[in-house]
């Protein structure tokens, strides 16, 4: 039966969904900032205009946009609200968390799932998968595909040796696995091979509905051109998003790595990633502790982003 395991890490907090050893669905929940489905304090700050997008500040002083007015509160007024999405500011920076109106008190996000095993994701394939969102590229058999993130949409490009109509079909399976392994909401497009006729086209959408059965979605049809759009909710970042963040992304990636071993350590990285991570001495304090040793930073420019490693 596929299970949520959790991996609470220094920075991030990690889920995923594994079945049969392999992870199908993926989350990464940063440290800071207001958590989907978590409830919070305010104080409603704006009514908006028209009965929309109306402006609340949370305790901590985070702006929280309101879609929909709150009826018969006035501003100023306390209220308790649910957040329906987190601030997304790896590409849409001036774009604030997003909640409504809840009757429920304060309280955290549900649990992610029941705490992992020493090693347990790592063995159902997390390097793996970071590896597709730092590259934005994962293969399957046949074909490949190429991901890219835009201010409006996640694209999905299908390429591969296979003919045309098996190429669409594998590659809308893909297409669909990757949208949950890396946790992509909001717009998607992607773009299948051109294949003839609509019953080819049909095929390839099947396959796509096939791998996302179970999930939240909506769909258009594969146009004559191979394209197709999805759309799901969107909560919180996309692993895709994380990654576009790379110095800080590669930094927590080296702290997780980091957290293995024992006793003091030496981390070296490209100087951005050394940067980032002496940014947060938070970090760097929670590593010595769960080492039990004294943690050496050490920038060295020769090295690529993703290249950074431990040495005890």
């Amino acid at each position: 039966m596929p299970e949520w395991i959790v991996e609470r890490g220094i920075g991030e907090t990690r889920a995923a969904l594994v079945e049969a050893d392999r992870i199908v669905e993926a989350r990464v929940r940063l440290e800071g900032g207001l958590v989907a489905r978590s409830i919070v304090a305010a104080r409603l700050k704006s009514i908006g205009s028209g009965g929309r997008n109306a402006l609340a500040v949370s305790t901590d002083g985070t702006e929280i946009l309101l879609p929909h007015r709150p009826a018969g509160v006035s501003e100023g007024a306390a209220i308790a609200i649910e957040v329906t999405r987190e601030a997304i500011g790896m590409v849409e920076r001036w774009k604030r968390p997003l909640g409504r109106i809840s009757e429920e008190a304060p309280r955290p996000a549900p649990l992610l799932g029941r705490e992992a095993q020493a090693g347990e994701l790592a063995a159902a394939g997390w390097d793996d998968l970071i590896e597709e969102a730092q590259s934005g590229t994962m293969l399957f058999a046949g074909g490949s595909l190429a991901l890219f993130v835009t201010p409006a949409m996640t694209l999905i490009d299908v390429d591969g040796s296979l003919a045309p109509e098996a190429l669409a079909v594998a590659g809308a399976r893909a297409a669909a696995q990757a949208i949950r392994r890396l946790s992509i909401g909001g717009s998607i497009g992607i773009d299948l091979p051109t294949i003839g006729g609509k019953a080819p086209r049909a095929v390839a959408a099947q396959a796509l509905d096939e791998a996302l059965a179970g999930t939240k979605f909506e769909r258009t049809a594969v146009n004559g051109f191979g394209f197709l759009q999805v759309i799901r909710p969107r909560a919180h970042a996309s692993l895709l998003e994380l990654a576009l963040d790379r110095p800080t992304f590669a930094a927590r990636q080296l702290l997780r790595r980091a957290e293995q071993g024992h006793g003091a350590v030496t981390l070296t990285a490209a100087p951005a990633v050394i940067a980032a991570i002496a940014a947060n001495p938070a970090w760097v304090e929670q590593l010595a502790r769960r080492r039990g040793g004294a943690v050496a930073l050490r920038a060295e420019p020769s090295l690529a982003i993703w290249g950074g490693h431990a040495q005890d």
